[in-house]
Formats: structure tokens, C-alpha cells, sequence
């Protein structure tokens, strides 16, 4: 069995990253940590650890579509939501939370995003999957997966309720 064959279920990838947090937690490297979700799948995934983490804070949302440095080749999106930061993040211990780690400019988008809202202490990043592929120096703090997939492969996760994952071919997305 090949590892693209082992795409682990999310909920197990959740516990995994929960874990590792929980860790890092109780060693006192992160202090009263802000999770942040990037839209749309990781705002899924960063509820889902909110939640089996006891966080106290609210939830924080980005959306980057503003962001993005392919955003002039998208064209505008009519459904593009606001960014909700309720907190301030002078200072804070970020944990920001995306579905898959693919290229890295999608977690460089938020960055400059989280940068806009003021200048944490630490961001420090949790995906639900790490695939390699990488075109920035950009990797995960926590994956609940990492992959080595083919050219053609990638993961789509779907949700949120319930939320899956799954591995396609090009021909397929």
C-alpha cells in the first residue's frame, strides 16, 4: 500500500493535531494561544480544535482572497465574506489552522492578513494535512498527516457537517 492509499480519516487527523497542541500546551511554549481558521476548510478544522481544546477565546476567521498574490488571475468572487478577529493579536500566541498545506501561499496570504490586525508573538501553524509540493519556505508546526502525492493528486476536504476527505486526481477535481 502506497502512502496516497492511507489518507487517514479527518477525525483522526483532528485527535492527532489536538494532541500535539495539548503538548506544546502543557510545555508552556504556547500561552493562552488565539486559534485562527483560514476560509473556508480551515475554519472547519479550527472550530473542531476550538472545541476539543477548551478554548475561552473566540474563534478567529480569515478570509484571504484579498490576499492572495494569484488574486488578479481569480477574478472577483461575489461571495467573499469579511475576516472576523474579535480579539486583539498584539502579543498573542497565534495557532493558525488551514485544511491542507500544499504550495504555502495560501498561509502566506494570512500571515500578511493576521500582520494587518497587529503583531502577535508567535504564529504557529496546525493543518489537518501536509502534503509536499512546496513553494515557499512555509511548513506546518502540526499535521495530522503529512503526504507524498503524485503531480496530479490532491486533497479536497468536504464538509462541514460531516466533514471527509479525499484524494482526487486532476481529471477528477
Amino acid at each position: 500500500m502506497t502512502q496516497t492509499d492511507r489518507l487517514l480519516p479527518v477525525n483522526e487527523a483532528i485527535e492527532r493535531l489536538e494532541r500535539q497542541i495539548r503538548a506544546e500546551r502543557r510545555d508552556g511554549a504556547l500561552v493562552d494561544p488565539l486559534i485562527v481558521g483560514i476560509h473556508t476548510g480551515g475554519v472547519w478544522v479550527a472550530d473542531a480544535l476550538h472545541h476539543a481544546l477548551d478554548c475561552q477565546e473566540p474563534l478567529g476567521r480569515l478570509n484571504i482572497t484579498f490576499y492572495r498574490d494569484d488574486f488578479n488571475t481569480l477574478g472577483l468572487h461575489p461571495q467573499v465574506s469579511p475576516s472576523d478577529l474579535a480579539v486583539d493579536v498584539d502579543g498573542r500566541d497565534i495557532i493558525l489552522v488551514d485544511d491542507v498545506l500544499f504550495t504555502g501561499r495560501t498561509v502566506r496570504a494570512a500571515m500578511n492578513e493576521l500582520f494587518d490586525y497587529g503583531r502577535p508573538r508567535r504564529i504557529a501553524l496546525a493543518v489537518l494535512y501536509q502534503r509536499d509540493g512546496r513553494e515557499l519556505p512555509i511548513c506546518a508546526d502540526w499535521a495530522g498527516q503529512e503526504l507524498n502525492l503524485g503531480p496530479d493528486e490532491q486533497i479536497h476536504v468536504d464538509g462541514p457537517d460531516p466533514m471527509t476527505a479525499r484524494l482526487v486526481t486532476s481529471k477528477e477535481s
